[in-house]
């Protein structure tokens, strides 16, 4: 009795030692942790690229390598991949092994009476030898399972490189953007000494300066905010790499010229190949062949199943007047068939059913949206590239009106808003001339996607 209430102090004092967070006093009072809930900070090892200037191809390997998308994916399919061996288990025995050792004793204070000591060890195997497939179906369906996670691993990998590719051209495009607003910054600055060198011989009234004033300060103010935008796009392509927002690279310049040549390929065959090397239908595929075993897992729950049981152990006992042991071994077959379960064989087997037709109509539905993805990003590669076309001749004749129009007021015929007109335009045109070659690279990244490459078309 002693030693039994000391093990229940134990265990009392062993309750009462347990940490409790607390919650806070008032519904209007925010809690405070106490430092033992405060959890550990996790740091992460990235891995970092070796260039000074990086590169696309640096920009997406070092994604690959560091975004936490990349391993959550491999992870769950990984965790499928355990499943699976699990689900397999079922084609092997299972064998137990059971132990048990008592002490008995009787009588009373005047009578002391005996005590008896037992030892009983055992061996229990039992094997499953028939379920009208039900294991097999099982095995099946984390068959699949692992195969959509595999998929959903890679469907992950491209996701991981679009995103890559898309924040690399944004980077360039912003800071080809910069690069543009300079030249109008610098162009302003020249107008306004232009104005104040005609006011100061009396040739330009003090509107003209104002004006050219403005319309610096204007300049100023979008330059400014490019900036601004600059430095976001850099963050998002940082935690894009999986790196810290604050991590800084030397990312290069948007090329100049872009290779618009000609598509080999119809839209017909790219959404055709699409259908073949897009892993998130062949995710969905999966899936719907998953659920399809499902319904074979239901059915023969409610089947007649047939096991193997045997059993063996041996049971040692001591008294005060004997010892001695004793053998045992029992083998068997056990049938077990379901006669009645109140219909829910039948619901259970009607609602697979449903679920393998709802997986079905999800692979058709996929199917359709990524055949319009790729038309819409086909087409809008054919866009982009007439779109540099047509922004190079804009800002070529931009560029010529804006020459003549500076060249006009400094001989004194034209006028200030002559002038500020045609920068604007010109401004405008630098912008979307640069714009084009950046919508130009990211409709050719977002096709490659839409189509299942891992990589834009170089």
């Amino acid at each position: 009795m002693k030693q039994f209430l000391s093990a229940l102090a134990l265990l009392l004092g062993a309750c009462a030692s347990v940490d409790n967070p607390g919650t806070s006093p008032a519904p209007a009072t925010a809690w405070t942790p106490p430092a033992s809930a405060m959890p550990p900070v996790t740091k992460f090892e990235a891995t970092l690229p070796s260039a000074a200037t990086l590169s696309l191809a640096d920009v997406v390997s070092t994604a690959l390598a560091n975004n936490p998308a990349t391993r959550e994916a491999w992870l769950t399919a990984r965790t499928a991949e355990a499943s699976l061996g699990s689900r397999g288990s079922a084609y092997y025995p299972e064998v137990d092994v059971n132990a048990s050792l008592s002490r008995q004793s009787v009588g009373s204070a005047v009578n002391p009476g005996s005590s008896s000591t037992t030892f009983a060890p055992s061996v229990a195997l039992s094997y499953l030898l028939f379920d009208f497939g039900g294991r097999a179906a099982t095995v099946e369906e984390a068959r699949q399972t692992l195969i959509a996670a595999d998929f959903e691993h890679n469907q992950t990998l491209q996701n991981v490189v679009l995103a890559a590719e898309q924040s690399y051209f944004q980077t360039l495009d912003a800071k080809a953007l910069l690069g543009a607003q300079a030249a109008t910054l610098k162009e302003r600055k020249s107008e306004l000494d232009t104005a104040d060198a005609r006011h100061d011989a009396g040739l330009a009234t003090i509107a003209d300066v104002l004006q050219a004033r403005t319309a610096l300060s204007q300049a100023q103010l979008t330059y400014e905010s490019i900036e601004g935008n600059l430095r976001t796009i850099e963050g998002t392509l940082a935690t894009t790499m999986g790196l810290p927002a604050t991590t800084r690279f030397d990312f290069g310049e948007l090329p100049a010229n872009v290779g618009t040549d000609t598509m080999t390929q119809a839209v017909d065959a790219l959404i055709a190949q699409a259908q073949v090397d897009r892993p998130a239908l062949a995710a969905a595929r999966a899936d719907a062949e998953r659920a399809r075993a499902h319904i074979e897992e239901v059915r023969s729950a409610y089947l007649p199943s047939v096991t193997l049981n045997s059993a063996a152990g041996r049971t040692f006992y001591a008294t005060p007047s004997s010892a001695g042991s004793a053998g045992s071994f029992s083998a068997g077959v056990g049938l077990r068939f379901p006669l009645f379960t109140g219909y829910r064989n039948v619901f259970d087997v009607r609602a697979a059913r449903l679920q393998a037709d709802l997986a079905q109509e999800d692979v058709r539905d996929l199917t359709q949206q990524i055949g319009l993805q790729v038309w819409s990003s086909y087409y809008a590669v054919q866009t982009a590239k007439r779109r540099i076309t047509t922004s190079r001749d804009l800002l070529a004749s931009a560029q010529e009106s804006a020459n003549v129009a500076a060249a006009r007021y400094r001989e004194g015929v034209g006028t200030i808003i002559d002038v500020l007109t045609a920068q604007s335009a010109l401004e405008n045109a630098r912008a979307q001339e640069v714009q084009s070659r950046a919508d130009y690279l990211l409709a050719l990244a977002e096709l490659a996607h839409a189509t299942g490459k891992l990589g834009a078309p170089q």
